[in-house]
Parts: C-alpha cells; structure tokens; sequence
C-alpha cells in the first residue's frame, strides 16, 4: 500500500484505538460456535517458494492490495485503490489477470474501502466477488461486507442493483471477507474494541444472507508488533495471516520482515511461521495479498503477492506454497 498505514489500526493496541475512534462499544459480541471444524491438513510455511510470475502490472497501475482465484473457473483477480482518488474514499479498482500476469479486464468500485481482503466465488460460469463495501471517509475501510457478479467494465456504487451486502456483526467495523472454496465457507474479519476477530461462516448461508450460525469465532493472534497486516485466508481448520513492508528504496534483504503465520482455528494457536525472503530482489517489495487455489490437496497453493515498482509504476507479483502437512 502507498499512503495509508495499516499498522496499528489493524493489530494490538493500536486495534482498540481504532475500534474506538470508530465509535465501537466496549462491550465485546461473542457469537455461540457451533461444533469444531473437521481437522485438515496445513500448508507448509517453510516450504519451498514456488514463483507465480513477476513484475505485473494491473489495471491503474497502482499498488495490489489482494488478490484471490475462482478456481473451477481459472480466473484471477486483484484488488487495488483506484488511481487519482482521494485518501480514504474507499474507491477500488478490480483488476482481472490471466494466470500469466497479463490484464484481461476490470471493474471500478466507488465508495468501497481499502480491499485488505478479496474474495472469489464461482456459480457456474459466473465469478462471484466479495469485498468489504460502504467505505468509512475517516479512515477508507469497509463497515459492512458485499457480494456481487464479475462485470467486465462496470462501475458500481455501495447502492448498485447487483450489489448484495451485509453487516455480520452489529456491533464490528473495517469488514474484510475471504473465501474457502473448496470446504464452502467465508471468512469474516473485522474489529471490535478489543482487537481483530473473525468469524467462519457457511458460504452457502452468507450468500442467502444468512449470518446466525457461526461455525467458528475467534480473535486474531498478535504477530509481529510494529509491523504492517498485509492480507489473510482461511484452507479448511487453518486461518493463513500475511505481514511486511517495503523496502526504503533499493533490494535489502536484510530489511526484509514479510512473514506467514498459520493458526489452527480449532486448537486456538499458531502452529507455524516462517519469515520468507521470496522476491528478494524486488524494488519496494511490499507484502500484498493472500489467497488459495485448488479444489484438492493435490492441486492446493497457498499464494501471497508482493507489490513492487516505482511511484506511478507498481508492479505485481505472486508466489506460493503447496505442500501440506
């Protein structure tokens, strides 16, 4: 990201302050569980880096917050701040990519938030994205989380007719959603007074606008303190969280802290990191972005993408894991 910190608002302390200034009660929700989730297997964090493709621009070309795959469909796509917008709008651009890097298309979203997080979902043929929606001006982020159909060369508004949205949870802000294609569930982060939390959901019952069964419910784990949140999933019982920030200017791996966490969300812990060195050589290099692709253990990657480039040039680049445990 180029203007806007994440750091602080998103983990430890500096959550409660923004929870806070967001007029979040003190008062913590805690949605009732319902049974653990079936035990999965977990990528790998130390596994072997595996390169996607480097140096990519998208639609803008601005820097790429997220990304995430309609995997039945082989489709890709990204979430930026759209060009030329002013700070904390919450205006998106949707980027399109093939799987080589290049832009097959894109969508503008007015009003919409910081795109920390993205989803895709496939009905059909049709890719269904969810983002966070109806953007807070103070600070650029979602309150609420939205759901609407891939439109090649649309623009659409918070109160666009394809739009649906929802507000999970009554009493949270700075919504993020992630989809689990594979086990069916959706993935809902956001802030209450005392920190991040997320919620899992079925996917199916979210998209019928149906948030009263929470399969699992917890808080994000702290990670490393003083650096920025950059992106998140969920494979099966695990939650993926992704951290790091540019370079001061020229490749120095020895000011690099772009690390992966992976949580067990049923034995409440994390279980592995790794702090990867995967792009080293990038200019800026700025952790951006994570997303799975895959309908098996077989054919499952974890990705996480790096920004990288000049001011008014970034670039995108992706590289992932796929070895389970």
């Amino acid at each position: 990201m180029d203007n806007i910190s994440r750091r602080g608002l998103l983990t430890g302390a500096g959550a409660i302050l923004a929870a806070g200034s967001l007029g979040a009660p003190t008062a913590v929700a805690r949605p009732v569980r319902t049974d653990a989730l079936t035990p999965t297997k977990r990528f790998k964090m130390s596994a072997t880096t595996n390169e996607f493709f480097r140096s990519k621009p998208l639609w803008g070309p601005t820097v790429m917050q997220s990304f995430a795959f309609d995997t039945p469909n082989n489709r890709l796509f990204t979430g930026q701040l759209r060009s030329g917008t002013v700070e904390n709008s919450g205006d998106l651009t949707l980027s399109q990519l093939s799987f080589s890097g290049t832009v097959l298309g894109h969508m503008y979203l007015t009003g919409f938030g910081h795109a920390v997080s993205i989803g895709a979902e496939a009905v059909g043929g049709t890719t269904y994205i969810w983002t966070e929606t109806d953007a807070d001006t103070t600070n650029g982020r979602g309150r609420q989380i939205a759901r609407f159909p891939w439109q090649n060369g649309a623009t659409l508004t918070k109160d666009s007719a394809s739009l649906k949205k929802w507000k999970p949870v009554s009493n949270g802000s700075v919504f993020t959603p992630a989809v689990d294609q594979r086990y069916g569930r959706l993935g809902v982060r956001y802030s209450l007074s005392d920190g991040m939390h997320i919620n899992v959901y079925s996917l199916a019952a979210a998209r019928a606008g149906d948030f009263s069964t929470v399969l699992e419910s917890f808080k994000q784990p702290a990670l490393t303190a003083g650096v920025d949140f950059q992106g998140w999933t969920l494979y099966g019982s695990y939650a993926y969280f992704w951290e790091g920030e540019a370079y001061p200017g020229a490749p120095d791996e020895t000011k690099a802290n772009s690390k992966l966490w992976c949580y067990d969300i049923n034995a409440g812990k994390i279980v592995d990191s790794f702090l990867t060195l995967a792009g080293k050589s990038l200019t800026y290099r700025e952790a951006e972005g994570m997303a799975v692709y895959g309908s098996t253990d077989a054919t499952a990657r974890l990705y996480f993408g790096f920004a990288s480039g000049v001011t008014g040039d970034r670039r995108a680049n992706l590289f992932y894991r796929n070895d389970l445990v």
